[in-house]
């Protein structure tokens, strides 16, 4: 088939229903390893990889990579035979890809804690999600596994890596932190005030998301994903209505789609909102958190009276959206527009001018471009070193094919940098918001999505305010969910962190980490 990418793999591609072009296609190990090789030197990005237990339907398990290219995504499938593929030491493996994609190694020690089923020859094998919150020998997503069990706490020894040398001491901060952040634990090795190294492990918020999905029908699925990140859910909620859309080959009504990128971009305001302020605050300037904050919590009423919650959580369902927004309230929303343009200007003149937010930003926390590329980072990070793309233009649904978004980029890849961008994407945000509510066509804003296809497969993504949200979905002979997985950008921008902090001082790591606003609860799935 001549639109399919790849076409000297020699494999068999099937093109997944839904808007986006998706392409599944089950391989063999060397098939495996040539994919990837082939993406790399395309650059393509690893999007996700995550192991399915299918054993209860053709006796395999199966891991799963997905792959950005410019034509699309690439979903490549590798069954493992249960009793075949185990090793001398009763271990099952598959090809590692970190080689390749180093975003790959914290995925392939997920898929080892939560399937058992690790990266072959892979330079990394501690656990990252397990913290002896359960045996070595248990995994969570087998089907022997119901996922009610419950076990002693273990005690733990995760070796961090140790740097050494004169005066060269280390600094542990978490998982508990003295904010309202999510559970993580963060190992410096500095000297004096100088960072040499940072190590982070995540975790600690595992919710066993991927678990419960398990035998739902896609409609109840669709209240957990919403749940998955609440910063996030309107950008869940809709990548997983669409993959379950492609499940059950519904088409939803144009309406509907203009209003689920309105509740985006929304959603996208409100969380730049709130980080624009928090990093005023972090550089000692609290004016901005409370400037901020005031404009965020007016924005975020506004969405209880729109959506009816704040968040906008449950308002995306499979089949359109849960409620329509009347003309009157549309016309409002676009006064809102204008209001908040106004107020982020003014607020944006004095963050520039002000020396001592400038003098924190500035040079701060840099990601240069080949350091952003070499580790597949996404979302608002990546633009903020002039890298990345971002999916509401390069690879549009409904409605940004009509909208012409104006992707924000900035090359400085500092703490400015990463300001600059939330300023321009929030600016960009409400001009779509404006077009959105004055160009809304009538019409009707859910269908029937109906049931699932048996034993298929469905994915779609969002650029959600933080990166690229992913979802698939597998269904099993019944239509209900056999594996449901959601991907976070989180996962490829962590590591970056810990490598754009060194050289940095301690006092700047609340300030860097900030300005990247990763996920924890988006990743402990």
């Amino acid at each position: 088939m001549s639109d399919i990418p790849l076409p000297e793999l020699s494999c068999a591609f099937a093109r997944l229903g839904g808007a986006l072009p998706v392409w599944r296609a089950v391989v063999t190990p060397r098939q495996w390893r040539d994919a990837a090789s082939l993406i790399r030197g395309r650059s393509g990005r690893l999007v996700a990889l995550w192991g399915t237990d299918r054993r209860a339907h053709d006796s395999r398990f199966g891991i799963a990579a997905v792959y950005a290219t410019a034509e699309g995504f690439l979903w490549f499938d590798l069954p493992i035979d249960a009793a075949a593929s185990a090793t001398e030491d009763g271990g099952l493996r598959y090809p590692d890809l970190a080689a390749d994609f180093p975003p790959a190694e914290r995925m392939q020690r997920a898929v080892a804690d939560l399937l058992g089923i690790r990266a072959e020859s892979a330079s990394a094998q501690r656990p990252w999600l397990r913290h002896a919150a359960w045996p070595e020998t248990y995994f969570p997503l087998r089907r022997e596994a119901g996922g009610a069990e419950r076990f002693a706490a273990e005690d733990e020894r995760y070796e961090f890596v140790a740097v050494e040398g004169d005066g060269v001491h280390e600094i542990a901060v978490g998982p508990v932190h003295a904010g309202i952040i999510e559970p993580g634990h963060f190992r410096f090795s500095v000297v004096g005030e100088k960072i040499l190294r940072l190590e982070a492990r995540l975790g600690y918020v595992h919710k066993g998301i991927d678990k419960r999905f398990e035998g739902m029908d896609v409609t109840a699925g669709a209240r957990l994903a919403a749940r998955v990140s609440g910063d996030s859910t309107v950008a869940y909620g809709w990548a997983y209505c669409m993959a379950a859309e492609a499940l059950c080959a519904t088409a939803v009504p144009a309406r509907a789609q203009w209003l689920r990128a309105l509740a985006l971009e929304r959603e996208r305001i409100a969380n730049h909102l709130g980080d624009l302020g928090a990093l005023g605050n972090d550089a000692a300037f609290a004016f901005g958190l409370a400037q901020f904050s005031r404009l965020r919590e007016t924005w975020l009423r506004r969405n209880r009276e729109v959506f009816g919650h704040r968040l906008g959580m449950d308002w995306i369902v499979p089949g359109g959206v849960a409620g329509d927004i009347p003309a009157s309230t549309l016309a409002q929303l676009r006064d809102d527009c204008a209001a908040l343009d106004g107020e982020v200007h003014r607020l944006q003149s004095i963050y520039d001018e002000h020396a001592g937010l400038q003098d924190r930003f500035v040079g701060t926390g840099r990601m240069d471009p080949d350091l952003a590329a070499r580790l597949h980072c996404t979302g608002m990070a990546a633009r903020a070193s002039g890298l990345g793309t971002d999916l509401r233009a390069a690879l549009p649904v409904a409605p940004y094919d009509r909208l012409a978004v104006h992707v924000a980029r900035a090359t400085g890849g500092d703490v400015a940098a990463r300001v600059a961008v939330r300023f321009a994407e929030l600016y960009e945000s409400l001009r779509l918001i404006g077009d959105i509510a004055r160009d809304v066509p009538d019409g009707a804003i859910r269908t029937h999505a109906g049931a699932a296809a048996p034993d298929a497969f469905g994915a779609a993504a969002v650029e959600g305010w933080r990166g690229e949200v992913f979802v698939a979905i597998e269904s099993d002979g019944q239509g209900r969910i056999r594996r449901a997985h959601c991907h976070d950008p989180s996962w490829q921008n962590w590591p970056a962190l810990e490598h754009v902090v060194m050289g940095n001082i301690v006092a700047d790591f609340p300030l860097i980490n900030k300005s990247f606003n990763l996920s924890y609860s988006g990743h402990d799935l």
